[in-house]
């Protein structure tokens, strides 16, 4: 097999893997690999075969409880040796004692149960030109930075099993995003996240206290001026929420693939039914 080690990526080698994904259809968001690093810099780990990147995962430690395994990837000319299920067990290793959330094929769930994970629910991939109107009056729409950021972070946490304050400092703030929020009477009842990607925009987290703050938050992350107004959206919509695959449906999305949310252990406390779209698969 050669000499085959895994062991924690470079700053140069996050490229690499952003482009491995793009490779594979995945839509990576652009400069999404800059943002991923620092969450947990040790978490992402490249398998070297003779000194030459061939695999890759992320294994994120997240709080002192919970755990994210994405971006596992091998390069088509080494599969089937061996190399990616090595960074796989090296990536749970790094996650040992955690309760591990991982989106994975939905055609491979059987295998992923080999390893502990037990299914809980699948996210659809919806892409297309949204077509939204008919928004609740009541509702404003502001932008997400302008709100104190712990108000952000405790609602993030109805939505995500732990504290993710790197990680969502970086994703709101970074170029070319759009952060909004929904505000009803003063309170935080919605928050959705626009990020480019390929020849798509992304969209996601999109969370939501009802189908109808949803669609307005939705409407406004597919507005603006005809330079900066997305042509085509992604949406990652749990199948728990059925008014988001509703909400999906009715912009006119197309669903395009789907992935087996699993957990190591039982499924967390958070409320699925408010989200709209995860804000990664690659990370939770």
């Amino acid at each position: 097999m050669g000499d085959f080690v895994v062991a924690p990526a470079s700053v140069a080698d996050m490229g690499l893997i952003a482009d491995w994904a793009a490779a594979e259809g995945w839509n990576p968001g652009l400069g999404d690999e800059r943002l991923f690093f620092p969450v947990d810099p040790e978490g992402f780990l490249v398998g070297r075969l003779d000194g030459r990147p061939v695999s890759s995962i992320s294994a994120i430690r997240y709080g002192v409880g919970h755990g994210f395994i994405g971006l596992h990837l091998t390069v088509p000319e080494q599969r089937g040796l061996g190399y990616g299920r090595r960074t796989w067990q090296a990536g749970l290793q790094r996650l040992t004692n955690r309760n591990v959330g991982f989106d994975g094929a939905v055609t491979r769930r059987g295998r992923y149960r080999e390893s502990g994970f037990r299914h809980y629910w699948d996210t659809h991939r919806f892409r297309g030109v949204a077509r939204v109107d008919g928004a609740p009056a009541g509702t404003a729409v502001v932008d997400a930075r302008q709100l104190g950021f712990d108000r952000l972070t405790a609602y993030d946490q109805r939505f995500f099993p732990t504290d993710r304050s790197t990680f969502l400092a970086l994703w709101i703030s970074a170029p070319r995003r759009r952060a909004l929020a929904a505000l009803r009477d003063g309170a935080l009842v919605g928050l959705g996240v626009r990020r480019p990607a390929g020849d798509v925009f992304r969209i996601g987290p999109l969370y939501a206290d009802s189908p109808g703050t949803a669609r307005l938050l939705l409407e406004a992350l597919t507005s603006g001026d005809e330079d900066d107004r997305p042509d085509e959206i992604i949406l990652d919509v749990p199948d728990l929420n059925r008014d988001g695959i509703a909400l999906a449906e009715q912009a006119g999305l197309t669903p395009i693939f789907e992935t087996a949310r699993m957990y190591t252990g039982d499924r967390p406390e958070i409320d699925v039914d408010g989200i709209y779209s995860v804000a990664s698969l690659e990370l939770g």
